[in-house]
């Protein structure tokens, strides 16, 4: 019973800043749009958050199986407060390169925060589920990982809808106080040396040397880099700017494909079941769905191309989209746990996330970029590349049993 308990806290608390990170994404995203920021320079907004968090992943899960993972996670979300009130001092008054700069460094700050947390969380979860029980370690990661991208997709319509109403100021400064709860409560419930490795490894242990972990890696980084070519900058504002939609619509859409995105996530282990033969997730199930999602968006670009409409493309092809993504990310999740012994989880999973981040830096990067040059088709094409070269590293990942 403890061992559920100790999940039950540790998702709490993930849930608790997923949220309050989705909402501060659209917060800044629509914000700075409505002040006339360029596709570009909002793209530059994010930059630091993704690069941070490629160094937070990296350090972090060492300093997890040292101090024990409950230090990483109360860090994460005693950040994520401090980001969120010093954002809360911004002032429109500001030139925009001293703005641009201010954000840039909060935007850090948040990075460092929800990677220790994410990683915080996700390594908990191997700590605590019994050794060979893989169909519940798939199950257990399925529903963090599906309830972590609903509520981020929660966050997106609660940002929308708080900077509608209350304004951007007081909708950080609600966020914050909310946030501030849910550590309180956290620090008084879960015990100390959850995460903490029995044998201390070096600090040079950081960069793994597991091949399957190594290529896992390799296949993440691309498979969220394709995402995010797309998805940053490059969706929001189409759907803004060509549509013509409202703030409350775009953060509305985007909420509701990721809450579907991470419910379909909660159900991968189920939807996989019946191609899998009861059986867990290999290395080819990842490669397959990579596949599968670069031929879909192949299809969308095709499709915008041509000026079909824009409901039949664009949104029916994100809703595709989303469940093959969710399915393959799933996987991924899962895997990398599996590829890892209890007392190196934290480091594997914090080198996992670094490349994580590393996608997601560069994906925000081409977002803005190729958006601006090339428009949505063009990012739509990047993407796809970017998904196939993930399906052919993962092709090299173990088809059999785990070890």
């Amino acid at each position: 019973m403890s061992e559920l308990r100790n999940y039950a806290l540790v998702t709490g608390a993930y849930w608790g800043f997923t949220l309050t990170d989705g909402a501060l994404r659209m917060l800044v995203l629509l914000h700075f749009h409505q002040l006339g920021y360029s596709p570009v320079q909002i793209a530059f907004l994010f930059l630091f958050y993704e690069f941070f968090g490629i160094l937070t992943n990296l350090i972090g899960g060492w300093i997890g199986s040292h101090m024990g993972l409950k230090v990483t996670l109360f860090a994460g979300l005693a950040l994520q407060i401090a980001a969120l009130g010093l954002l809360a001092l911004l002032d429109p008054g500001w030139s925009v390169a001293f703005s641009v700069a201010y954000v840039m460094g909060l935007q850090a700050l948040s990075g460092i925060a929800k990677d220790l947390t994410k990683m915080s969380s996700k390594s908990a979860i191997k700590v605590l589920v019994p050794p060979e029980a893989d169909s519940a370690l798939f199950r257990w990661v399925a529903i963090l990982t599906g309830s972590k991208n609903a509520l981020k997709g929660a966050g997106f319509f609660l940002g929308g809808l708080l900077l509608a109403t209350v304004g951007f100021r007081a909708a950080l400064l609600l966020m914050a106080g909310g946030l501030a709860l849910v550590l309180l409560a956290t620090i008084l419930s879960l015990p100390g040396t959850i995460g903490m490795a029995k044998k201390k490894t070096k600090f040079t242990a950081i960069l793994s040397k597991s091949r399957d972990v190594n290529l896992l890696s390799a296949a993440r980084l691309f498979l969220f880099g394709s995402r995010d070519i797309w998805f940053v900058v490059a969706l929001p504002v189409y759907l803004s700017v060509s549509l013509g939609w409202g703030k409350a619509q775009v953060g509305g859409f985007l909420a509701l494909w990721v809450i579907g995105y991470g419910g379909v996530q909660t159900l991968a282990p189920v939807l996989l079941k019946s191609f899998l033969g009861g059986g867990t997730p290999r290395g080819g199930s990842a490669g397959a769905g990579a596949f599968a999602l670069a031929a879909l968006t192949a299809l969308i670009a095709l499709g915008v191309a041509a000026d079909v409409s824009p409901w039949l493309t664009v949104v029916t092809g994100l809703a595709l989209f989303g469940v093959i993504f969710a399915v393959n990310s799933s996987v991924h999740s899962y895997l990398i746990l599996a590829y890892s012994e209890a007392d190196h989880a934290a480091l594997n999973v914090g080198f996992y996330y670094m490349a994580n981040a590393a996608g997601r830096l560069v994906g925000t990067l081409l977002s803005g970029v190729v958006f601006q040059w090339a428009g949505l088709v063009g990012c739509l094409w990047v993407s796809a590349a970017f998904v196939l070269l993930a399906g052919a590293i993962s092709l090299r990942l173990p088809r059999g049993r785990l070890v």
